[in-house]
């Protein structure tokens, strides 16, 4: 209840910044022109106003679109305001493992730094499908691409940090939803993932969210151990309309926001926990937390050591399987297989 309350006031937390604080107010005493930053999922909603933010206060940007046409119009708009921003824009579908890999490989012959990785692409499937790897979409693009985004490109992250100092950040953008999810999630993955008999779109959505908490966990201990100049961190944006809902709009959405109308957030108010957590000098060597409304905040699901290190083994297969050109079939039943005989699997069921 108190948390509600300052919520809808908008009072600060320690960090200074609370619920109504914008992108631009807390990026206000930035600068980021020695710095290169990958925003996925910036054609719209938050991540366009990540993009122009950081744009605004110098950083290079590197923008992953599915697609290349509506990357290039937000990179017009971001110029229009702010001509001088250096904008890169290049084909990345997150569905897809292999255009995953073919971004990694086009970035890396552009023989740029990497100080700042947003992980903020978000899908919301209202009907079932499956990725071309044999992944349910939402899984597959809000989660699984970005885990092999990352992986691709930590060792060029952990390279620049060393070699200006900078410490690195890597950001995945998550959702309160994930608290929504219960069960084992990588049973109920491979279920999905090979019918569409359980499908339920808000609970894949909370599936793929609660991933990106435990994503970042095991990625900070990993870094951790590396003794790598990187810290990772997830964000919880905020209730606000954005296009994650266009396959859900019609009078049922329209009336849900209505009511939830005192808790909505604009855009730009949405963007400022990324913005924040991708560039405050208050957070240097912070890593493995969650972030609310500005300010580092507690969940319960996505404390779980173990249940991150489950996730994170069963997705190293998922990608080195798609590496290889088997059929989906295939796939599947060598990643139910392997989750059979997880010993993170007998110890704990997620």
């Amino acid at each position: 209840m108190i948390e509600t309350v300052k919520h809808l006031i908008g009072s600060g937390g320690p960090s200074g910044f609370g619920s109504r604080s914008t992108a631009d107010h807390v990026t206000d005493n930035s600068n980021l022109h020695s710095l290169t930053a990958i925003i996925t999922g910036a054609t719209s909603g938050i991540g366009a106003e990540t993009a122009r933010v950081l744009a605004k206060r110098g950083a290079r940007l590197v923008l992953p679109a599915r697609s290349v046409k509506t990357a290039e119009e937000t990179k017009a708009r971001i110029l229009s305001e702010f001509p001088d921003s250096d904008i890169i824009v290049m084909h990345l579908d997150l569905s897809s493992l292999a255009s995953v890999r073919q971004f990694v490989a086009n970035f890396e012959s552009l023989h740029l730094p990497l100080n700042i990785l947003i992980n903020n692409a978000g899908k919301y499937a209202h009907k079932h499908a499956i990725s071309e790897d044999g992944v349910e979409m939402t899984f597959a693009t809000n989660y699984l691409g970005h885990f092999l985004l990352t992986k691709l490109l930590l060792k060029k992250m952990i390279e620049t940090a060393e070699q200006t100092g900078v410490q690195g950040r890597i950001v995945n953008v998550t959702s309160v939803i994930h608290s929504w999810f219960s069960g084992d999630m990588l049973q109920y993955l491979a279920d999905i993932s090979r019918s569409n008999r359980n499908y339920d779109a808000t609970r894949a959505y909370a599936l793929s969210k609660l991933a990106n908490v435990l994503h970042t966990i095991e990625l900070s201990r990993i870094l951790h151990k590396m003794d790598a100049n990187v810290t990772a961190n997830c964000v919880h944006p905020g209730i606000v309309k954005t296009r994650l809902t266009r396959d859900r709009e019609g009078l049922i959405t329209d009336l849900v926001f209505f009511l939830t109308s005192k808790l909505l957030k604009s855009v730009p108010q949405a963007a400022a926990t990324t913005c924040y957590v991708a560039t405050s000098p208050r957070l240097k060597n912070v890593s493995g937390k969650y972030f609310s409304d500005c300010n580092e905040a507690r969940t319960k699901l996505g404390s779980c050591n173990v249940k991150a290190q489950r996730l994170w083994t069963a997705s190293e297969l998922m990608v080195s399987q798609a590496s290889s050109p088997i059929p989906n079939n295939v796939y599947q039943t060598t990643l139910t297989l392997a989750l059979a005989n997880d010993p993170l699997c007998q110890s704990q069921a997620m």
